[in-house]
Formats: C-alpha cells, sequence, structure tokens
C-alpha cells in the first residue's frame, strides 16, 4: 500500500512512540508485508529468525522488536509489538468504505452489461464491454479491464483470510489491498478471490477461470493461464505466465509455479515448481516419475504373498 504522500519517519516514531534508529530525516512512501515491499516502504518483523529476510528486503524502513545494530540504508522503528504498529499504521491510511444500497461511487464504461443484484462497493473501475451476471460482489477498490465475464455469484475483492495468534487468540489482519483484473479474463460461477492484505491480487490478460476456484489475499496469476473447477490457491503465491491446473489442484502459500508448468488434477503443490514440465500427485513431482512410483508400488503388491 502506497501512502497519499512522504511521511516522515519523526513522525510515525513519535506518534507510534517508537524508537527511531537510522536516517532520522528519511520519509516512508508506503507499507507492505514483506513479500511485496519496494524501496521506501515499511515493513514489519518480530521473529528473529526472519530478521535477514527483513533486513535484506528492498524495504527501506523496517518496524522491530529488537535494538540491533541499523544496516546501511535502513532505518529501524523498534517497538515491543511491531504488529500492532503495522496495524497501527494501515488502519491510519486506509479507509474502508461499506457499501451503501445505491452504490454511486464506481465508474464503468456505458458498454459494459452488469446484471441486476450486482453488488459493487465504492472505488470500483471497470472497462469496456465486460459482462457481471447477477448476484457477484465486486469489493472496494477493485480494478476490472476491458472483455472481462463474471459469472453469476462471484465474490471478488472479499477479506483475506490473514491472522495473527496472540494470547492464544486469532487477531485480524486488516485487508488495505485490492483486487485487479486484467483484460479478457474469464470467471466461472462461484469463484472467490480475496483482496491483498497490503498489495493487490492480480489475475493476469487472458487467464480463464472455472467454476468454485478460490485465489487466496495477494496471489498474481500470470497471462494465459487456466484454472480448472476447485482449484485453490493459498496466499501470496505466484503462477507464471500460461500455467495449467487441472480440476481440485490445491496450491500451498507462498510459493513460485514456472511459466508453461501443467499440474494434475488432484494435485498438492507443496513447494515451488519449474516451469515447463507436467506434475502430478501429493506432494506434486513431474508425472513420469509419479507414473513410475505408482507402478512400482503395484508391482510391490502383486508379489507381497500373505502368509
Amino acid at each position: 500500500m502506497n501512502f497519499k504522500t512522504p511521511i516522515a519517519l519523526q513522525s510515525i516514531a513519535k506518534k507510534y512512540d517508537c524508537i527511531l534508529k537510522g536516517d532520522s530525516d528519511a520519509v516512508a512512501l508506503g507499507i507492505n508485508e514483506i513479500h511485496r515491499v519496494n524501496k521506501g516502504d515499511i515493513t514489519f518483523v518480530d521473529v528473529e529468525k526472519y530478521f535477514s529476510k527483513a533486513l535484506n528486503s528492498e524495504a527501506t524502513i523496517i518496524i522491530i522488536n529488537e535494538d540491533i545494530t541499523c544496516p546501511e540504508g535502513k532505518t529501524l522503528l523498534i517497538h515491543d509489538k511491531p504488529f500492532d504498529v503495522y496495524e497501527k499504521i494501515i488502519n491510519d491510511h486506509f479507509t474502508h468504505l461499506p457499501l451503501t444500497k445505491i452504490p454511486t461511487q464506481y465508474n464503468y464504461h456505458p458498454s459494459t452489461i452488469i446484471e441486476d443484484n450486482v453488488v459493487i462497493a465504492p472505488n470500483v473501475i471497470i472497462g469496456k464491454n465486460c459482462y457481471i451476471q447477477s448476484n457477484t460482489y465486486i469489493g472496494q477498490d477493485t480494478i476490472i479491464g476491458d472483455h472481462v465475464t463474471i459469472q453469476a455469484n462471484c465474490s471478488i475483492g472479499t477479506d483475506a483470510f490473514y491472522f495473527k495468534k496472540e494470547n492464544n487468540q486469532y487477531k485480524k489482519w486488516t485487508s488495505a489491498g485490492n483486487v485487479i483484473i486484467e483484460d479478457w479474463v474469464d470467471l466461472g460461477s462461484g469463484c472467490t478471490i480475496n483482496r491483498g492484505v497490503s498489495s493487490p491480487t492480480c489475475i493476469g490478460h487472458g487467464s480463464k477461470l472455472d467454476c468454485q476456484v478460490h485465489i487466496g489475499h495477494g496471489v498474481i496469476i500470470g497471462k494465459n493461464c487456466l484454472l480448472a473447477a476447485q482449484v485453490g490457491i493459498a496466499g501470496k503465491s505466484i503462477l507464471e505466465d500460461n500455467v495449467v491446473l487441472y480440476g481440485q489442484v490445491g496450491v500451498a502459500q507462498n510459493i513460485k509455479i514456472g511459466k508453461e508448468a501443467v499440474i494434475l488434477a488432484k494435485s498438492g503443490v507443496s513447494k515451488s515448481l519449474e516451469g515447463g514440465k507436467v506434475y502430478f500427485g501429493y506432494p506434486a513431482i513431474e508425472a513420469k516419475e509419479k507414473y513410475r512410483e505408482l507402478a512400482t508400488l503395484r508391482q510391490m503388491g502383486k508379489n507381497f504373498v500373505r502368509k
């Protein structure tokens, strides 16, 4: 999430009771989770084993819970509860705009067809020659390109399923990201696409999603991908261009599937996979290797003699 204008770190440190260490004249341009940070961003870390990842990321400002040596080119905001500071900053700069019965704060091209009972939140942009069917929900700040078809009962821009456990309870993160659907995308009936926590969830140009596909927060789907029914992709994962996922494939969080990979039906992807190959099984491995494993198991079964 980018700030509307740069914010001086001295004012942030004072407002949120942080100790500032590093460049006291620095400014923050935005705030993001560690996987999507850019130069000038604030991020946070509160677990020691992830300190190195945060400090070596593109983020310029790190909210951290230990007084450590500040690396060159970085600024630290030291606080006992970095997550709480992160959440407060997000909520101070993101405004949730609840739905009204007659939404007026969205823009769509006159060539677009929007059927009855479509619910559209404020600040939505919809391009030309789109077709949005009944009982679809489109959440705040969603951007939809041209020639997009969204079939009935889709939910786009719903909150991220993202919680932090504190004191044996789950505390919900604010979903301040949005959803971007590029040109020529088709969504089947009953798809759900979560908004990002601090950055967009993106569906790339020409990609096609079958019915009842679930896309988690911050997922990036490349161009011309094909996702069959009941596929589920967990948060922050990336599909490069021309990836095909057959029915009921499950993809774990924060992994990457390379360009032109094919994942066969009912497979479970638990780690990043190279492009240009066909995968099957759980955990998904190259299909030809999995078939050899299955053939070996069948043969072992035939050779087993019960005494």
